[in-house]
């Protein structure tokens, strides 16, 4: 039976992120993924803060940089009772403004191959093809993974920490105890498609997200190349009969309802190159867990938990965590701090930031408003001190922050912030307090936990 210290089940951004930054440490990491890469994915739209930080951290910035993505520098939104159409900009906070300025737009089957290599070149083992089964346990711990390896065999493989990254659908994540909650507020179906040939914004905004509202629900319209559009429908549970059936149908009658969607697709066809080629469904319930981790093993992604996707957050919150998830057993394995403790730490920086976008979205649903109350109720949620459209943009770039010092920060966490000028300095960003009392903070290269300076 092999053993690690480490095995990560799902090799998307969350599993490569904790796969990557724990065998950087010389841990033995085993990282099993049931496809083959490349695979098709969802969630294309991604946020500055896990461009200029985790990916720095993670070490495949440059080839992102260098991929030939669409660069994105905010969004536009027609939403609520506004009858044009108005647009943010990350530039616009501060912290931003420069050379993070931007995230992508990416074709995930590239975007998640990327990470991934990164995890194999910092010395992650990658197992492709390799079905997790279930947990192995070794008395009151997590102890390992069975699965099927890619010739149908049951494989039984030990370790020290097992991490579940296997995204909504896991069958592990029951194992660390406790039970999925579902939101009452956010239980809608998404159908979506793509397109040859979409109109696009004018510069300096034709890379941005256009999230429109219907009666319905609400659209994405998300540019991955110069002519490839990604098109969604996110469909309030209410009208969820609006998609059964046939689905191109329901699919051609969502978008005659959107008249700004409609016409960005006038001259637009449907792609027919896989693996944008078809249609899909999905379920959009949004959910937390009430238990994230249990001895020798964590949640981390949409594995955890799952919000609403009109802020891109889906990417972020899954590096995010399994960035957090990475220090903790670092932390632990290398005996710097038990691991009750690292945990603690972890789920209360997790549970703050999902949280954040939780509590916005939320009430930016309920708000029949224009773009101004949007931002001032992004600024007292976070109790920003700056402007309206600096704490909007802050909050949905990730990196929301009253200042760099962690005694004034708002209720949202500001590591992507310390993370982007680790990127950019390639040094800690200064000495920072702990966000909680009595908690922890990172070490300067962002890998492990450490106790604060006195």
């Amino acid at each position: 039976m092999d053993d690690y210290d480490v095995i990560v089940v799902g090799g998307g951004p969350g599993g490569s992120t904790v796969a990557g930054l724990t065998a950087a440490e010389g841990h033995r990491v085993l990282l099993l993924d049931k496809d083959r890469f490349p695979r098709y994915q969802i969630g294309e739209s991604l946020l500055p803060a896990t461009i200029h930080g985790i990916c720095a951290v993670l070490g495949v910035r440059d080839e992102i940089e260098r991929a030939g993505f669409v660069r994105k520098r905010g969004g536009t939104f027609k939403w609520g009772s506004g009858a044009e159409p108005w647009t943010f900009s990350f530039a616009a906070s501060d912290r931003m403004a420069g050379p993070t300025s931007y995230a992508y737009q990416v074709e995930r089957t590239r975007f998640d191959a990327l990470l991934l290599d990164g995890a194999r070149r910092l010395g992650a083992e990658i197992r492709q093809g390799h079905r997790a089964l279930g947990t192995l346990r070794a008395g009151e711990r997590i102890g390992g993974v069975r699965y099927l390896d890619d010739t149908g065999h049951e494989r039984h493989a030990t370790a020290r920490f097992v991490v579940d990254a296997s995204g909504h659908g896991s069958r592990l994540h029951h194992d660390v105890g406790g039970i999925r909650e579902y939101s009452p507020h956010f239980r809608n179906l998404a159908l979506f498609g793509y397109f040859e040939g979409g109109r696009r914004m004018p510069a300096p905004d034709a890379g941005n997200i256009l999230c429109v509202s219907f009666p319905d629900g609400w659209f994405w319209y998300i540019p991955l190349s110069d002519t490839l559009t990604s098109v969604g429908a996110v469909v309030k549970q209410e009208s969820a009969d609006r998609v059964q059936g046939d689905p191109d149908a329901s699919y051609a009658a969502l978008i005659e309802d959107c008249p700004l969607v409609k016409d960005f697709l006038r001259d637009a066809r449907r792609a027919t190159e896989p693996p944008y080629d078809r249609l899909r469904v999905r379920k959009d319930y949004s959910y937390d867990r009430t238990v994230l981790w249990a001895p020798g093993m964590v949640l981390v992604g949409d594995a955890a938990c799952f919000i609403d996707p009109v802020f891109s957050s889906g990417v972020h919150l899954a590096t995010y965590s399994a960035l957090l998830a990475a220090r903790s057993i670092n932390s632990t394995l290398a005996g710097f701090a038990d691991e009750k403790r690292c945990f603690a730490e972890f789920e209360a920086r997790y549970r703050r930031e999902f949280a954040l976008f939780r509590d916005f979205l939320i009430t930016f649903y309920r708000l029949d408003s224009g773009e101004d109350d949007y931002f001032r109720h992004a600024r007292r949620l976070t109790g920003h001190h700056g402007t309206a459209d600096e704490a909007f943009a802050e909050l949905v770039g990730g990196v929301s922050s009253q200042d760099f010092s962690r005694a004034m920060f708002g209720d949202v966490l500001a590591e992507g912030v310390q993370l982007q000028l680790r990127g950019l300095l390639g040094e800690a960003a200064g000495d920072e307090p702990p966000m909680f009392p009595g908690g922890l903070v990172p070490t300067a290269d962002g890998r492990r936990w450490r106790v604060p300076d006195a």
